[in-house]
């Protein structure tokens, strides 16, 4: 599946943003979708992910700020991020993965497909 997310941009500390990915295919409701991000100097880390019955999860440090969605009918996931801080700035990259275990959800090399990134900078 190929994938191309957007949405970034910059942001004051507190404010909201509303990232989106796109997918190709015809099977897109399979998918396991999931946010990741990339911050200079870090590791690549998990944000949220989305199952496909509709099954969330997420990072500790965004749980109740950010809500991770699908529409599966525009084969699209939606990232909402709420109240942002600037621990928040970093690129994030949408993943898919149909056959990922629920225990490697978060982990970077159980996806092979990949977006491009967009960067999030959230001011102080």
């Amino acid at each position: 599946v190929q994938l191309q997310a957007s949405g970034g941009g910059l942001v004051q500390a507190g404010g909201s943003l509303r990232l989106s990915c796109a997918a190709s295919g015809r099977t897109f409701s399979g998918y396991t979708m999931t946010w990741f991000r990339h911050a200079p100097g870090k590791q690549r880390e998990f944000v949220a992910a989305i199952r496909k019955g509709g099954f969330t999860y997420y990072a500790d440090s965004v749980k109740g700020r950010f809500t991770i969605s699908r529409d599966n009918a525009k084969n699209t996931v939606f990232l909402q991020m709420n109240t942002l801080k600037p621990e928040d700035t970093a690129v994030y990259f949408c993943a898919a993965s149909h056959s990922v275990i629920l225990s490697a959800v978060g982990v970077v090399g159980a996806y092979k497909d990949w977006g491009q990134g967009t960067q999030v900078t959230v001011s102080s």
